[in-house]
């Protein structure tokens, strides 16, 4: 029987624990009779929509009946196959096994609600995940909800095709940045050689992920003509305005890339990218060190790495400026660091 949705798997975050979690998983996936939807987080990045494809893939593979309601960034629609996607659902189907993956909470998932789902899995690598669901796995030491996803496909015997293999390193490369981050440990590393032996064109891959669109560099050069570096010059700031999106048109604006430029600037502990969304403000913050972008977007309603967060700021552009300086400061200041 199904576990209650008021009673949640107890999640302690031990390897041990995380291990017989995974196979629970791969279970319930495989034995389920019924249709299974697969829903991620707002603006879904690399890792919501590369674990997405790689789940449902490995589900259709055993012959599910799957659902995945999701709209990529213009930079990931290279990934989807014909008639793969789902549109919104507003009802979900009957006797629905219900995966929200790469979502802290269940606010930041889209779809129908969640507590209408016959059952509920929840996969995400978020700490400040509120473990929500019949089966809540959350792994914080996994660096990319793929790389979990990657352990149920593995757990469920799936045959592992370049199809699926393709999407879930996707998930892996965008969330370690390319490599680059503090996340890429040798398990990291491991699994994606794993995924890249199953057929994964890997330089074609790494490539194509790298291609915009001719209004994302226009964009880009308004961005980059707004940065400043408040609090002594530890703090990288930029912004997209709403005149700035009207002028350029529809861009592809995707703020981790902006902020993971800005991030570089020489003497910069913090990169805080703000884009004006009207009656809101989305907040990227990225980190280095010590200080810990979490703990600043946790001050702004929102959530995600020590290295690398992001809130929804329901406050203009210059509000949620002055915020996020308040909240940066704290951190900066509780770290250690020296401001006039």
């Amino acid at each position: 029987m199904p576990m209650s949705m008021t009673q949640p798997f107890i999640d302690n975050s031990g390897e041990k624990d995380y291990q017989t979690k995974i196979q629970q998983i791969a279970t319930t996936l495989s034995n389920w009779q019924g249709p299974i939807v697969l829903i991620s987080h707002v603006d879904p990045d690399g890792d919501a929509v590369g674990s997405s494809l790689a789940l449902k893939r490995a589900l259709a593979a055993l012959g599910k009946e799957t659902k995945l309601p999701l709209v990529p960034p213009r930079f990931l629609e290279f990934l989807v196959q014909e008639n793969e996607l789902s549109p919104e659902l507003k009802v979900l189907p009957d006797n629905c096994l219900l995966v929200v993956l790469d979502a802290a909470d269940e606010a930041r998932a889209v779809g129908a609600p969640l507590s209408s789902a016959a059952f509920t899995i929840n996969v995400d690598h978020h700490g400040t995940n509120t473990r929500f669901g019949d089966i809540a796995c959350v792994q914080p030491s996994r660096a990319a909800t793929a790389q979990m996803v990657k352990d149920i496909i593995d757990a469920s015997r799936t045959t592992w095709t370049a199809e699926i293999a393709t999407p879930c390193l996707t998930g892996i490369i965008t969330d370690t940045g390319n490599f680059r981050f503090g996340n890429t440990s040798p398990d990291v590393l491991a699994d994606a050689s794993e995924l890249i032996a199953k057929g994964v064109a890997y330089a074609e891959l790494v490539d194509q992920l790298q291609i915009r669109h001719p209004d994302y560099f226009r964009m880009l050069g308004k961005v980059m003509s707004t940065i400043e570096f408040p609090l002594n010059g530890l703090v990288a700031m930029a912004r997209i305005t709403g005149e700035m999106r009207d002028e350029i048109g529809p861009s592809d604006d995707d703020s981790d890339d902006y902020v993971g430029l800005i991030r570089y600037a020489e003497g910069t502990q913090l990169a805080i990218f703000l884009k004006d969304r009207g009656d809101h403000t989305k907040v990227s913050v990225r980190s280095r060190g010590k200080v810990s972008a979490q703990a600043i977007c946790l001050e702004l309603g929102g959530g995600g790495h020590v290295a690398a967060a992001g809130a929804t700021v329901q406050a203009d552009l210059g509000e949620t400026r002055r915020r996020a300086l308040a909240a940066a400061k704290k951190e900066l200041l509780r770290q250690g660091f020296k401001l006039d």
